[in-house]
């Protein structure tokens, strides 16, 4: 049921022109997609709605936008150079991620019952990343087995990150591809407050392309190569982590549960594979195909990071507390969110397959079209005027489409599947009594509505300052 609803959503979002496989005609690379133009619309509504959020109506938060290239001692200082790797099985030319091959190799025998103890001795070992005993009694297991077609297996090490050169002159000049888009932030925490002079606690935030080595990509763009992120960093007075930490929680949720998926499909987990930067982390977990997934991620990095490049770098980036008369470095809360996965999220819960009617059931601020002016007659003239007057009056407050190709049945199906909200339609009685019809994407209700109310109409229903008001 999973694969059919995941090959729905994969079909149905090419088709619609929200996401295509990236360089298909060469038959694309695993794990990297371009988004249509319905999918690029649509993450910028869903950036456009995080960014007011985290940034705009806040007094206490900035925003920045940091290069994707930066010095490679930035990723030594950070720890990514050493300690962001992961770790595989390889057996001549596959590979394979350890947990699934430990499955793979036990799955042959009765471990259920009889081997249970040793399978999970062997799952504690990769909690713990002792792989290299892993591997050890792996081998003694599929010996004893024959499990002949397993053997000659080898532990691979591989760091996540991308690495460029700058100058292929010189083999030492080169760098990476970010991983993450927080070392930008971290490395220019002095110059914002210089620049803003913004105290603490404040955030900075970011938008952008990060990239990941990923040998294993799975579920279309839940894990791709490259993808984009949502972060911001809030820098807070040691002692205030756990008030602050809660905060971020709560805040996060209300963001997730205002697209109305159902606040049945998320859920909060605490972290207990931690990433080398984090002290402790809580995710929002999603439920995705029946599975609960990570979503975002809230970490407390500690002062981590910018202890780590005050060591590399040399620099003073400490902040004076005139109070104690004392420097200090601040700690720092993260709220981490992949864009692709909210855009992926969103189709999973939104593409409806009822009563042989297939729509996308978007939340109106999220839809990448807002209103479709469909004219009924294509050959009236005096229809065709009325309908560019109400597409030319509307343009410039909402994104809208104006269509008078095929059927109007072809068109409102259409519509439906690219997540329209309403659909105004052009009729003669339109030519008498200034009026024309819209139609509601979700239960295809209709009403007759005044052409010259339009934009209030709408304005009203595309309105989410309310949620704004209320949360910040």
């Amino acid at each position: 049921m999973n694969e059919e609803k995941l090959n729905l959503i994969i079909n149905h979002a090419k088709r619609y022109g929200f996401i295509y496989k990236s360089s298909e005609i060469y038959n694309g690379i695993k794990g990297v997609y371009d988004y249509g133009p319905y999918g690029v619309e649509m993450k910028n509504n869903i950036k456009e709605y995080w960014w007011n959020y985290m940034v705009r109506y806040r007094e206490n938060i900035v925003g920045i936008d940091t290069s994707i290239l930066m010095n490679k001692k930035v990723w030594i200082a950070s720890g990514h150079k050493k300690k962001f790797n992961e770790y595989f099985i390889k057996i001549k030319n596959k590979i394979y991620d350890i947990k699934k091959f430990i499955f793979l190799v036990f799955k042959h025998i009765d471990y259920k019952k009889k081997y249970r103890y040793i399978y999970n001795k062997i799952l504690l070992l990769y909690k713990n990343k002792k792989f290299k005993l892993i591997l050890k009694k792996l081998k003694l297991i599929i010996k004893y087995k024959k499990l002949l077609y397993l053997k000659n297996i080898k532990i691979k090490k591989i760091n996540l990150m991308f690495n460029t050169k700058i100058n292929s002159f010189y083999k030492d000049k080169y760098t990476y591809l970010r991983p993450e888009t927080a070392q930008g932030i971290f490395i220019n925490f002095k110059n914002i407050i210089n620049s803003t002079k913004m105290k603490i606690p404040f955030g900075i935030a970011q938008i952008g392309k990060s990239f990941r080595n990923e040998i294993i990509t799975k579920e279309f763009i839940f894990r791709t190569k490259e993808f984009e992120q949502m972060e911001m960093q809030f820098f807070i007075y040691p002692g205030e982590e756990k008030k602050w930490f809660k905060y971020w929680i709560n805040s996060r949720l209300s963001w997730h549960y205002f697209f109305n998926l159902g606040s049945n499909n998320y859920k909060i987990k605490k972290h207990t594979n931690l990433s080398h930067y984090t002290t402790y982390a809580t995710d929002i977990e999603f439920k995705f195909l029946n599975k609960y997934k990570e979503l975002e991620g809230i970490h407390f990095r500690k002062n981590f990071d910018i202890k780590s490049h005050i060591k590399y770098s040399k620099k003073k980036i400490m902040i004076y507390n005139s109070k104690i008369k004392k420097k200090y470095i601040p700690y720092i809360i993260e709220t981490s969110l992949g864009l692709d996965r909210v855009f992926y999220s969103l189709l999973c819960k939104s593409l409806i397959n009822e009563n042989n009617r297939i729509f996308l059931k978007l939340p109106y601020f999220i839809s990448p079209i807002k209103v479709a002016i469909l004219p009924l007659i294509k050959k009236d003239k005096k229809i065709i005027k009325i309908s560019k007057y109400i597409y030319n009056n509307l343009k410039y407050k909402f994104n809208v489409i104006y269509d008078d190709k095929s059927s109007i049945g072809k068109r409102y199906h259409y519509q439906d599947s690219i997540g329209t909200p309403f659909c105004i339609t052009i009729d003669k009685y339109s030519l008498i009594n200034k009026t024309v019809t819209i139609r509601y994407r979700d239960n295809m209700k209709q009403i007759r509505y005044e052409i010259d109310l339009l934009y209030f109409f709408f304005k009203k229903e595309f309105d989410i300052s309310y949620f704004f008001k209320r949360e910040i």
